[in-house]
């Protein structure tokens, strides 16, 4: 080869590099805590958003449950190794907005970029929970949910009962129990995430404290309150059906789900998420309920409260990386992609376009019941009881819940000893926390 061929052959070779440098797409990591159905949705969504563009890849990894994932992201950031995006759940917020140097408030994120951002444009009952006492949004509500009451209704008229008989309240549906053990019905009634739907968001629907101090958002000087004759009335009243063999506990997690879905049980308190798997895996006609309330109780029902969790941007990235970011949050808060994960999932449009869009679509009306989660949450104004929870230490609070919890569905204590031993150990927990954050 000459001396100019050579020199050409060089000069095409550099340009090839340059340009496929020049052109490489700015790459970002979402770390998050999905399997199954879920996990296959959120792998649409991330080659939806790659195929939609050039500039930018992302790269979706999962990482365990939801306290594996806070705590890997954690153990990351500390070994200089985080990713751009971690999924916390909703109980995890507090720990988040005390780690600091640590996150990026989604709201500079997106100014920086130059982000079209309204944060108007989301469900207040969904935003709240993730904003400062001013208004600004730390992280972006991803997956949103609610509690509802899934109904087998085969079961119910294999026992006689009809299965659009009225549930909306416990009073009514501990009648139904009754009838679905003396046919013989072998798990009445199960549920998912106990703390969560039984004191958590059965506090807030009935417009009781579960802690002092706006439930913590007031102020990390917190102290538990969910020890009240009314919350100790339900935890007993499920104790009692415990005891009868007409609530079966399954687990502290989403355990019962399996037993729901494959028809062993007739009523099921779960997230409003769970139509994703039921409704792909149910062979038995099923309905969607509001969740029940005790008559009698004063607000009741107010409003329940999500849980799901949130998207948080890492700190220690490039300018270039948050754009990629920003890109990547208003994609997955556009309507066309929040409506149809709404459809899919079950989780809550969290923003009021993808509600609308999802009702003109029709999507109601072919699916009865699947709008109850929305309505429950929006009929009426948050109040400071029903705004939400921002605890610190809260995911271990949970585990010391689940403790005494279980004591009462084995009969080793009662609801008022058991709800005061959670409320006295977990006062502990935010003492420390306070203490640490102050």
């Amino acid at each position: 080869m000459n001396i100019r061929n050579l020199l050409l052959s060089t000069s095409i070779a550099a340009t090839s590099v340059w340009s496929s440098q020049a052109l490489a797409a700015t790459e970002i990591e979402f770390w998050h805590a999905f399997t199954g159905r879920l996990g296959d949705l959120v792998a649409e969504q991330v080659e939806t958003f790659n195929n939609s563009q050039s500039d930018y890849k992302v790269t979706a990894s999962h990482k365990g449950n939801y306290s594996e994932t806070l705590n890997a992201g954690i153990a990351a950031f500390r070994a200089d190794e985080q990713p751009h995006l971690l999924m916390v759940f909703e109980v995890g917020t507090a720990t988040m907005m005390a780690a600091k140097g640590a996150v990026k408030p989604v709201h500079e994120v997106m100014a920086a970029a130059g982000a079209d951002f309204d944060q108007d444009a989301y469900i207040g009952s969904v935003k709240g929970y993730y904003t400062t006492t001013d208004g600004q949004m730390l992280s972006l509500p991803f997956n949103s949910s609610t509690p509802v009451l899934w109904v087998n209704r085969d079961a119910l008229s294999a026992a006689g009962i009809d299965p659009d008989t009225d549930l909306s309240t416990w009073e009514k549906v501990g009648e139904v129990l009754d009838k679905l053990k003396a046919a013989g019905h072998e798990c009445p009634l199960t549920t998912a995430w106990q703390s969560w739907i039984h004191l958590e968001n059965f506090s807030a629907y009935h417009d009781t404290p579960f802690a002092t101090k706006d439930n913590g958002f007031a102020g990390t000087d917190t102290e538990l309150s969910f020890n009240s004759p009314l919350q100790v009335k339900h935890i007993q009243t499920m104790g009692d059906w415990a005891k009868d063999g007409k609530f079966i506990y399954a687990g502290r997690r989403n355990e019962g789900g399996a037993n729901f879905r494959a028809g062993e049980c007739a009523l099921f308190t779960e997230s409003s998420a769970g139509y994703a798997g039921i409704s792909s895996e149910a062979e038995f006609d099923f309905a969607v309920r509001p969740l029940p309330y005790w008559s009698g109780s004063d607000g009741a029902p107010q409003n329940t409260i999500i849980g799901g969790a949130s998207l948080w941007v890492m700190e220690g990235h490039d300018d270039d990386a948050y754009k990629a970011v920003a890109e990547f949050l208003n994609f997955l808060s556009s309507t066309d992609i929040q409506a149809k994960w709404h459809q899919d999932t079950g989780y809550l449009p969290i923003t009021a376009a993808a509600g609308d869009k999802t009702k003109a679509d029709g999507f109601y009306d072919k699916n009865p019941g699947t709008d109850i989660a929305v309505i429950q949450m929006t009929a009426k104004e948050p109040t400071a009881n029903s705004k939400g929870l921002r605890l610190g230490s809260f995911d271990q609070i949970r585990g010391i819940i689940d403790e005494e919890l279980e004591a009462v569905w084995s009969g080793d204590k009662d609801a008022q000893a058991a709800l005061d031993s959670a409320v006295d150990r977990g006062n502990k927990l935010l003492r420390r926390f306070e203490q640490a954050n102050p």
